[in-house]
Parts: C-alpha cells; structure tokens; sequence
C-alpha cells in the first residue's frame, strides 16, 4: 500500500488578531467574478448574503481598500475593483510560493511521497507565475 501524504497550509492575513483575509475569500472574490453578485457567489459557497458581505466588509475597513464596486444601479449586482483583483491575485501568487518551498522541503525530509493542496485544486492555482505589475495610482502604498 502507497502512503501518499497531501501537506496542507493555512495562510492568512490578520489585522489586531483577526483574519482579514485568506483562501475564502479568494474563492468569494471568485464567485463574485464569476456571478456577477455577492448574493449569487455566497449562495454558491453556502454562506450567507450577510456573513459574505461582513467578511468582505471587515477586509476592506483593515486594509482601506474598496474590494468590489456596484457598476449601476443597486440591483444589478457588483464586480472586483482593480485592488480587489490584485489582492486576490498576489495573494493567490503568494500561498502558491509559500506551498511549494514548504512541499519541496517535505519531499527532502519526509519518507513519503506528498504532494500539495493545490494539487488537487487547480481553480486556486494562481494565472500568473510572476507577481503582478503594481500601479501606485490604484493600489494602497
């Protein structure tokens, strides 16, 4: 019998000892992208309209950052800002970075064979291998 070992990592950002950002909300800026309403993409995760909309209210107030915007009237749902892209995206570059030194350094010292948690979730790996160009007109310093 093969021991396959999947090493697992939980990164996040904190502010004042809460998490103001992880891989959840990576995947809610996901859905919203890909639903086009906060509604939408937190029935899609099983969370609520509230909790959803609190979570990406706590991220914005921490960072000072507006992470999605309402294009037109208030009903016709809500898309990423430029910054809510961006952070989505390095962070996803980043929990990328960090897995695959800490799965490398597994392979060397573990006896197993192990792979990593994004192995088996191809929708989180990050689109770009280099981190993203930063504009200083649109993102925080």
């Amino acid at each position: 019998m093969s021991r396959q070992v999947r090493i697992r990592l939980h990164l996040w950002l904190e502010n004042g000892g809460s998490m103001i950002f992880g891989m959840g909300r990576v995947q809610l800026l996901d859905m919203i992208e890909r639903h086009g309403s906060l509604r939408k993409a937190a029935s899609a995760m099983g969370m609520s309209y509230r909790a959803a909309w609190c979570k990406l209210r706590a991220t914005e107030k921490a960072l000072g950052i507006s992470l999605v915007e309402v294009p037109g009237p208030k009903r016709d749902g809500c898309r990423l800002t430029a910054d809510g892209a961006y952070l989505r995206d390095v962070f996803r570059q980043w929990f990328a970075a960090v897995e695959n030194c800490a799965l490398t350094q597994a392979e060397n010292l573990l006896p197993w064979p192990v792979t990593g948690f994004l192995d088996e979730h191809e929708d989180l790996k990050p689109l770009q291998a280099s981190p993203l160009p930063r504009d200083s007109s649109e993102s925080p310093p």
